[in-house]
């Protein structure tokens, strides 16, 4: 898809506030979610979904891979990008087109111009997985946004503060809908309530994020 469609399609996105420089896409991932999903399965065919360990040995209850120059990555050495899947010992999949350009459309909607996403981590979750409060702090340039693409079954977003302790929004999260962040609240920590279980037409009995960053220098 390119530039321009996204560009046309924009204004029918319903836009919500989180806080200063976090906002909620309502629905902006509809229009292109047939391409995302085929190229989301040649993605996940080239590197497949794992379980990665915490530093702490952990195994995380949602299931993981990444597209793009560089994959992060946890086990118990620590959290990190690397250009390299361990799993297979080949680079990560090139992040298709329609990943990128519905990334940079995203965050441009919401004033993020210039954005350059070079990974995506893909998050599969069934239900009961989750994900912890935490923040994206493993990327070397925290002045660009994080977008956050949701398919399938819906998830209750936790969205905080800059310190674990801050109170939390809670923002149930339907499919297509994306989540853009950044400035001052591009370190806010973030997570994900325990999937509740469901059926959607599109991705059945899970839900699947994408989340795109600029890791690298």
């Amino acid at each position: 898809m390119s530039a321009d469609l996204f560009d046309f399609m924009e204004p029918q996105a319903h836009c919500e506030s989180m806080g200063r420089d976090a906002f909620v896409l309502r629905r902006f991932a509809l229009p292109f979610e047939q391409d995302i999903w085929g190229e989301l399965q040649q993605v996940v065919w080239l590197s497949p979904l794992r379980h990665m360990t915490t530093p702490g040995g952990f195994r995380m209850s949602v299931a993981m891979t990444n597209t793009g120059r560089l994959g992060w990555i946890s086990d118990k050495t620590g959290y990190r990008y690397d250009e390299i899947d361990p799993l297979s010992g080949r680079p990560w999949p090139t992040m298709p087109s329609a990943f990128k350009s519905l990334a940079k459309s995203a965050a441009s909607h919401v004033g993020f111009e210039g954005f350059e996403p070079d990974a995506c981590l893909i998050n599969h979750y069934e239900a009961g997985a989750r994900l912890s409060l935490h923040q994206d702090k493993d990327e070397r340039d925290y002045a660009q946004p994080i977008v956050s693409v949701s398919l399938g079954l819906p998830a209750t977003f936790l969205f905080g503060g800059l310190a674990r302790t801050d109170k939390t929004l809670r923002t149930v999260l339907q499919h297509g809908d994306v989540v853009v962040w950044g400035g001052v609240s591009r370190l806010n920590y973030h997570g994900i309530l325990p999937l509740k279980p469901g059926r959607h037409p599109l991705t059945g009995e899970c839900r699947i994020n994408l989340t795109f960053r600029h890791a690298g220098s």
